[in-house]
């Protein structure tokens, strides 16, 4: 409760007048503390508008581009959806109350078993977190309705568009290392269509088909 006011001024003020409209995005991100997933010295920053750091050279993002991302997705409720990058939690915990089940994948093993504390918490039963190398996906569970990156590639892995099924939308930041654009990709019977939406700026993909 103590954290209540500040996540309803959150979702006014930064996503809705901001442009963001999905209402179950915005019911998630009025729901989910997002202060359980920072620090305890950075609590009373949870709901500022900017990513904060969360250790092993790693960040939550900024609350507007974690609704933009989902938003993108538009999750009706029924989908699998493969999310790379766990990271804190923070968004893994958005999209089990928006998909039928979220598969996640983080190659760093402290904040694997971080996020799962946080998400068990919540009692995320729907969400199951892989350590593995995020840029080669999740074969074994594919295909996935939806793929959500939240790391900066250079290109688009070719492995993501394999495990997407024909009507999937992909959420992926590609440019360089220190800029990127958010891109929609969208995968047809023809093949896929790429949107532009907006400039970003996150953390590498690292791995076999990231930056190395």
């Amino acid at each position: 409760m103590a954290y209540e006011k500040e996540r309803l001024l959150m979702v006014e003020a930064q996503l809705r007048a901001r442009g963001i409209k999905d209402e179950r995005v915005l019911s998630a991100m009025e729901e989910i503390p997002r202060h359980l997933f920072v620090s305890e010295d950075l609590k009373e920053m949870a709901y500022d508008d900017r990513p904060l750091p969360i250790g092993e050279d790693q960040t939550i993002s900024q609350p507007y581009m974690v609704a933009l991302m989902t938003e993108l997705l538009r999750l009706k409720g029924d989908e699998k959806v493969l999310e790379i990058g766990t990271g804190s939690g923070y968004q893994t915990a958005l999209l089990s109350r928006l998909a039928s089940r979220v598969f996640s994948v983080e190659r760093i093993a402290a904040l694997a078993l971080k996020a799962e504390k946080a998400l068990d918490e919540l009692h995320c039963g729907n969400v199951k977190i892989s350590v593995s190398d995020g840029t080669l996906g999740l074969p074994g569970e594919a295909p996935y309705d939806g793929i959500i990156v939240t790391a900066g590639a250079p290109e688009i892995p070719q492995a993501y568009i394999g495990q997407l099924k024909t009507g999937g939308r992909l959420v992926i930041p590609v440019g360089s290392r220190y800029s990127q654009v958010l891109q929609l990709v969208q995968k047809t019977s023809s093949g896929i269509i790429v949107t532009e939406s907006t400039g970003c700026v996150f953390v590498p993909l690292l791995g076999k088909e990231g930056w190395g």
